[in-house]
């Protein structure tokens, strides 16, 4: 079994992103194989944690990587403030005779975005919604690519998970749990300070807020999940994501200074491509006038480029508007009408790039998060829940196709969901050893087996 064919049958894919089957990402030759190990938003502690416990699997790792794609040059990069890291990977690096380089950020915000990335290690610009690959790189975060050497090397398929928990517990915590755990079970083994909170899946800037109380309930750990963000109900992150869409074009309709803030701090603009937030803010509010396709792609084509980093809102805008979900909206719309505005393909980075760097400890103070700030996961929990739900969509494309019925019997690492081979998608499996409970739309509840 080749590496490919051994990182499908895993079932890995991309662990900090959208989910994207990484045995297509590898499935392909070029100069660069990149690390991101910058940890893009504040407050997550996962590839710090990773990089620094499994540092050899890491550096052989992304040697592996790096012989399959041909590429010349691998690189890990992160904050150059991560000293206990860094040490930790030139120790690696040196003992294992390894050819990479470590690639030392500067602290800011979105020093982890792959294209940024990118652009910051290579010079090169990623196409307007393109992919690394197309500028001759692959980009993998940290636990991806620690999950490649696993199972290549001791056929261990994914079906546990690291992930941080932090904001108001008793002190952040990481934990490493059966894909399939009950998202509260998790914020329970922090010791929450508060009884009435919510939560955010990922970072503040792009992690998805929960504000529904039965919705927390509900949630499960899935393959892409590395950190959950306590909070008080009525911090002000929390408040914004409630806003309506219509409250939010009427905002920028009477509010918008159009001071351009949004635009040159943008880090798509920065890298060359075609985005303008202040101009689709300003003719928002004629959105329902616009009739004309052409017009229509003219005012709000722009949208389609923006990568919902967020700093616009949450930092660039001095009246507080929000650029990025009135951009997030536009793109559906460009997608209703079937509008795929042209793309720039040969994007130039701006020289005001690296001045409109935001630094990462601002950007905290503005989101109301400095008293979290500092504070870091100092020891892993390992969590057994005596029962899981194993989504069958923890990836871009199609679900899995289930395995298993209710009354079997399965095994820990076993095969539960197929991938569907009539399009994207990737294989899932079991965390733990017991029976099957059921079998629904919402994935394979599985009851560990009572030990002897």
């Amino acid at each position: 079994m080749n590496l490919v064919e051994a990182v499908k049958a895993a079932g890995i894919v991309g662990a900090g992103g959208a989910g994207f089957p990484t045995h297509v990402k590898l499935d392909a030759k070029a100069e660069y194989f990149i690390v991101n190990a910058a940890e893009c938003e504040p407050l997550i502690e996962t590839d710090k944690y990773m990089t620094r416990t499994f540092t050899d699997k890491l550096v052989l790792g992304v040697m592996m990587i790096a012989e399959h794609l041909q590429a010349t040059k691998a690189v890990i990069a992160l904050k150059g403030k991560y000293k206990e890291e860094i040490a930790a990977l030139e120790a690696s690096i040196a003992k294992n005779n390894a050819k990479i380089e470590i690639f030392k950020m500067k602290t800011f915000y979105p020093a982890g975005d792959e294209q940024i990335i990118v652009q910051q290690v290579t010079g090169k610009c990623v196409p307007e919604r393109g992919l690394p690959l197309q500028v001759g790189t692959v980009v993998s975060n940290v636990a991806t690519v620690i999950g490649v050497y696993d199972a290549v090397t001791e056929g261990k398929n994914v079906y546990d998970k690291y992930l941080s928990v932090v904001g108001e517990v008793k002190e952040p915590i990481m934990l490493k749990v059966p894909i399939g755990t009950s998202v509260r079970e998790c914020i329970n083994a922090a010791g929450p300070v508060l009884d009435d909170y919510r939560i955010i899946l990922g970072g503040p800037m792009m992690g998805k807020v929960i504000a529904d109380a039965a919705q927390i309930d509900k949630l499960v750990v899935n393959k892409t999940m590395g950190n959950i963000i306590v909070l008080p109900s009525d911090h002000y992150l929390i408040k914004k994501s409630q806003v309506s869409m219509d409250r939010l074009k009427h905002q920028a309709r009477s509010a918008c200074i159009q001071c351009r803030m949004c635009t040159d701090l943008c880090p798509r603009y920065q890298t060359g491509h075609r985005i303008k937030p202040h101009l689709v803010m300003r003719n928002v509010w004629r959105e329902d006038l616009i009739d004309d396709m052409e017009e229509f792609d003219k005012n709000f084509g722009d949208s389609a480029n923006c990568s919902s980093c967020g700093l616009c809102e949450m930092f660039s805008c001095p009246m507080g508007l929000s650029p990025r979900r009135v951009n997030d909206y536009m793109k559906g719309k460009l997608r209703e009408k079937g509008i795929n505005p042209e793309k720039n393909m040969e994007p130039k980075a701006r020289e005001s790039i690296e001045l409109s760097k935001v630094p990462t400890d601002r950007l905290i103070a503005r989101l109301n998060l400095s008293k979290y700030n500092g504070l870091h996961a100092h020891s892993c929990n390992e969590l057994r829940p005596d029962e899981i739900v194993i989504p069958m969509s923890q990836h871009i494309g199609k679900p899995a196709i289930p395995q298993k019925q209710a009354g079997d019997t399965v095994s820990m690492n076993e095969l539960i969901g197929k991938a569907d081979d009539t399009g994207l998608s990737a294989n899932i499996h079991c965390g733990i050893s017991g029976k099957v409970v059921e079998v629904t739309p919402a994935g394979i509840k599985i009851r560990r087996a009572k030990e002897a």
